[in-house]
């Protein structure tokens, strides 16, 4: 009756219960449960152990033939069974615990093996996912301390006592201190002594709090000097509990902290030097609208920052000026192009002064900044009105005696034609009984020939005067050159001068054209009027650059010479004549020099009388 009731018991008990009967191993007693896991095997199937092997594992029958064959028993932990599938399921490996205890007769002799098998799908599982994340947390704090430890920031952790539960190596590498001390005593001991209680209450106050922190103090390095660091910490949370450790990082800014210092020492002294500038100026951001005035400023217009605001500077503009110049900052602003301009300004008792207005543009990390003056250049602007009426009326009157020379030496070319006339006249008709007669006749004839070289001369200084401000172009001096000798050329012939021209080193001027045809031709003309009797006429013309690259021209003859009678200031002097037997007015060298220093040049001149003379015109300085 009770082995009844045990087999009844055990056949519908949830785990897997059999009995492997002989050395075969052929099943005896099968319960619901085993049966299900060995697809439907029973105590009436003829078959055995080893014919199961669709289900259970070759190496766990091996290990059954080893219990039955040396009577120990073996207990197989999460074992693996590859179940086959259903109708509703699809094949599966499920694990069981399985033991194995061998079955012995009265004698101690084994004559089977109990078999007690126990799912443990689920736990398996677990136990497999535990170990997968025990893994990947491994690896992620290996990663994590690679990351701190590599870090060129001291890294650490503290509870919600304040006691250090970890610090990187950096803090070691940084304060020198061996990896034998006591953190939460040494911590505080390299902190600034004036920084130490504010630290102490500010990451006190915050652990209290179950917030993070930010603050900068002064930590002792390793070499003695105390270093500006930021420490930063956040709080670890887990809602709701309250948080038991923080978690953050130590960096060195003292590099940062100084040039800061630096930069706002150096801004309070440019405000400074602003402040102290008689001049108005201001900046203005990326958008044009000023955000600063000087205290000069503010003392010329008697409005403070706050009255002339953004854009107050354009509504102290004279009414009708106000428009363009908004105009024109505006246009600046989205170009960045540079702003100037000359306005009149109000200044604080209601007198509008000329002013010039400029602004540019600043780009930097911080984005573009508008810096800006404002120059009071009102008595420079009615100096310069003074200046400029004094100078149209001087050249209006220069005009009036141009005109008026260039009309008197024009008139009395007639009256001189007639004298001349007359004198030819009372020549060819007149007799006349005095010795000198021939004489004093040669003398008038000469001075009537002085008179009208001279009249001739006086008009053509006039016409070089009007053309002084011939426009410059880039001329061939070869070329400019070789038209003036063709105009010359009855005074060559005439001469039978030899001319030599080299032009190589510098071949081309920008000049006004008549201005070098007027050099060209006095120089040369001069050249050919003052000959030596003695020799054949040369006459050398070059052209080079000075030792700071000044573009000059060398005319070389080998004439009369001349003793150069130049004025203290360097400069030849009107109607100065160096051989009075030759005819001429004494104009030459003045109209030269007129034309060269107009142009901004000078004129250098080395002669020895009766051997040489050599002019060298600069044409600029």
């Amino acid at each position: 009756m009770h082995e009844q009731q045990l087999q009844h018991i055990l056949k519908h008990v949830p785990a897997g219960i059999a009995t492997l009967l002989g050395p075969e191993l052929k099943f005896g007693f099968v319960n619901e449960a085993m049966q299900a896991l060995l697809g439907g095997v029973s105590a009436d199937s003829p078959l055995a152990l080893v014919e199961q092997t669709h289900v259970l594992t070759p190496d766990l029958v091996q290990v059954m033939q080893q219990v039955y064959s040396t009577g120990v028993p073996y207990v197989a932990k999460s074992h693996g069974l590859q179940l086959p599938a259903s109708a509703t399921e699809q094949a599966t490996t499920r694990y069981f615990d399985i033991a194995l205890e061998p079955l012995k007769d009265d004698h101690a002799g084994v004559q089977g093996l109990l078999i007690f098998a126990t799912e443990v799908t689920e736990q398996a599982a677990a136990q497999q996912r535990a170990h997968e994340l025990a893994r990947e947390t491994r690896r992620l704090d290996a990663r994590l301390r690679v990351l701190t430890e590599t870090a060129p920031q001291i890294i650490f952790t503290v509870d919600a006592a304040g006691a250090y539960e970890y610090v990187s190596p950096q803090w070691y590498y940084f304060t020198g201190q061996p990896t034998t001390a006591d953190l939460n005593i040494v911590w505080l001991l390299l902190v600034h002594p004036d920084d130490r209680l504010r630290v102490m209450y500010q990451a006190d106050a915050a652990r209290k709090a179950g917030v993070g922190w930010s603050y900068e103090y002064r930590l002792r390095r390793h070499d003695g000097q105390y270093r500006w660091v930021l420490s930063r910490a956040l709080p670890e949370l887990h809602a709701p509990d309250k948080p038991v450790f923080w978690h953050g990082a130590v960096t060195e800014v003292h590099d940062q902290r100084e040039l800061a210092d630096v930069l706002r020492r150096g801004e309070a002294e440019l405000r400074f030097l602003a402040d102290s500038i008689p001049q108005l100026i201001w900046t203005a951001d990326a958008n044009g609208f000023t955000d600063y005035y000087n205290q000069h400023t503010a003392e010329y217009t008697g409005l403070s920052s706050a009255d002339l605001g953004p854009t107050a500077w354009v509504a102290l503009l004279e009414p009708s000026e106000q428009a363009g110049a908004a105009r024109r900052w505006v246009q600046c602003v989205a170009t960045g192009q540079d702003y100037e301009g000359l306005y009149r300004m109000r200044r604080h008792d209601g007198q509008y002064r000329w002013h010039i207005i400029r602004a540019r543009q600043l780009s930097d990390e911080r984005g573009p900044r508008w810096f800006g003056t404002c120059t009071d250049v009102d008595d420079q602007h009615q100096l310069r009105e003074v200046l400029q009426a004094q100078y149209d009326e001087l050249a209006r009157t220069n005009r009036d005696l141009d005109t008026f020379v260039y009309t008197a030496s024009h008139d009395l070319k007639q009256p001189l034609h007639n004298l001349r006339g007359l004198f030819e006249e009372l020549r060819r008709t007149a007799t006349f009984q005095d010795e000198e007669a021939a004489l004093m006749l040669g003398m008038l004839d000469e001075a009537l020939g002085q008179l009208e070289v001279t009249l001739q001369e006086l008009a053509a200084t006039v016409q070089e005067q009007r053309q002084l401000a011939a426009p410059a172009e880039l001329l061939d001096l070869h070329h400019v050159t070789e038209e003036v000798l063709l105009g010359l050329r009855a005074q060559v012939l005439d001469t039978n001068a030899d001319i030599h021209l080299d032009f190589d080193t510098a071949p081309t001027l920008l000049y006004g054209r008549a201005n070098l045809r007027s050099v060209l031709h006095n120089l040369i003309s001069n050249a050919l009027k003052f000959t030596s009797p003695e020799r054949t006429p040369v006459i050398r013309l070059s052209s080079g650059l000075s030792e700071s690259g000044v573009p000059f021209l060398r005319v070389e003859d080998n004439g009369l010479g001349m003793s150069a009678k130049q004025s203290e200031d360097g400069t030849f002097q009107v109607f100065d004549r160096q051989h009075p037997h030759i005819a001429g007015a004494g104009v030459g060298l003045y109209l030269l020099q007129r034309i060269v220093h107009s142009r901004g040049g000078h004129i250098e001149v080395k002669s020895s009388p009766g051997k040489c003379t050599q002019f060298a015109v600069y044409w600029f300085e």
